[in-house]
């Protein structure tokens, strides 16, 4: 095999094929990244038997062949070559023995047979959606905080992706909050409903240009689901099991509405954190007036008292939060105003707009033994 591209074409590459590279794995082949030059085209592939990506490379093929290179070490090789418009040529023979060139640098590495490479899965391309990059990426970052972060439950791991006529749905969840992005697509589709590992969704929204212009394909078979953009692909098993019943956990009920300038509200929280450790776990608690939220934090580091100017329809309400899950959610709106629904101080707070384009359910917390 004779593979001839520029360094930076390369690099980007291995940059996109890594994420499904395993720190950990008993499959030391997994270890590598597939170079693949046995057709018309350089593809690159990384795959941890849960999450694989292929992706293709811009690149002349003077022989064609195929070959596993360690993935770190490839890396580390490609990255430290010289910058600039910098050919690099990769060589090997039928040993696998692998040379790597550009300019005055030369690496000599062993290769292991492509052969042995687990393959991505096969997967039928007739069921699918279709949304921009850009709008797939922002559903990703507007919900992809909410899922628990460890593995005791595998359905809080993963996002529920809803798709029902022209409506895509994308649900998270770690038991104190919910997220829920509503997006409209551009056609109608079958419906389809799949839990997609939030490692999966992280990684993908790091590939994505954000291009609004551009678009992903997102296919649906009954164990995996295939994303496709660009010069890549990237296929995920699928969480099994069955989703919880969200719907039943949402309520159009409240007593008290209140709107408040999103950045000012923020501002306030994030201040408030500064007398907040992780060991404290101390709330910030909102009392909700005429035309005011006050906003009130008491800790073993300090105080802090704010006053929010604020629209309020209903009932007074004093209620209490974690500060972090009323920030993750303030951070991901893009609206000047938020409306907060609530109903008493042991209800759900949700934050939406009026289309529910969004909605963020938080729970409260016993703010009465803290004050």
């Amino acid at each position: 095999m004779k593979l001839v591209f520029q360094k930076d074409a390369l690099l980007g590459g291995i940059n996109i094929v890594s994420k499904a590279i395993p720190s950990k794995t008993t499959m030391s082949i997994l270890e590598c990244i597939l170079i693949d030059a046995d057709a018309s085209e350089i593809k690159l592939t990384g795959n941890d038997m849960e999450l694989g990506i292929e992706t293709k490379v811009e690149g002349s093929i003077l022989e064609r062949g195929k070959i596993a290179l360690e993935a770190k070490l490839f890396y580390e090789i490609i990255r430290k070559l010289p910058d600039g418009e910098s050919k690099v040529t990769i060589t090997s023979d039928e040993k696998f023995n692998t040379t790597i060139e550009c300019e005055n640098a030369l690496f000599r590495i062993q290769g292991r047979d492509g052969e042995e490479y687990s393959y991505l899965p096969y997967i039928e391309r007739d069921q699918y959606i279709s949304l921009s990059q850009f709008t797939l990426k922002e559903a990703i970052r507007q919900t992809i905080f909410s899922i628990s972060p460890n593995d005791s439950n595998k359905m809080m791991a993963g996002e529920l992706l809803e798709v029902h006529d022209d409506n895509l749905k994308v649900y998270s969840l770690d038991g104190h909050r919910i997220s829920i992005r509503s997006i409209t697509l551009k056609d109608h589709y079958e419906d389809h409903k799949v839990i997609v590992p939030g490692k999966t969704l992280s990684e993908i929204s790091k590939i994505l240009t954000g291009d609004n212009e551009k678009e992903v394909l997102i296919y649906f078979s009954k164990n995996h689901i295939l994303f496709q953009f660009d010069d890549t692909i990237v296929i995920s098993r699928l969480i099994e099991g069955e989703y919880f019943k969200i719907n039943h956990m949402l309520s159009s009920d409240y007593e008290t509405r209140v709107k408040v300038n999103k950045r000012e509200f923020m501002d306030n929280i994030d201040r408030a954190m500064i007398l907040i450790r992780d060991s404290d776990r101390k709330p910030i608690i909102l009392n909700v007036q005429e035309n005011n939220v006050n906003m009130k934090v008491k800790s073993s580091f300090g105080s802090m008292n704010a006053d929010v100017m604020a629209h309020k329809t209903g009932k007074d309400i004093m209620i209490a939060f974690n500060p972090k899950f009323l920030l993750d959610a303030l951070r991901v709106i893009d609206d000047e105003e938020v409306e907060l629904y609530m109903m008493n101080p042991k209800s759900p707070c949700f934050i939406k707009d009026e289309e529910e384009s969004y909605i963020y359910l938080i729970l409260p917390v016993n703010f009465i033994a803290e004050a």
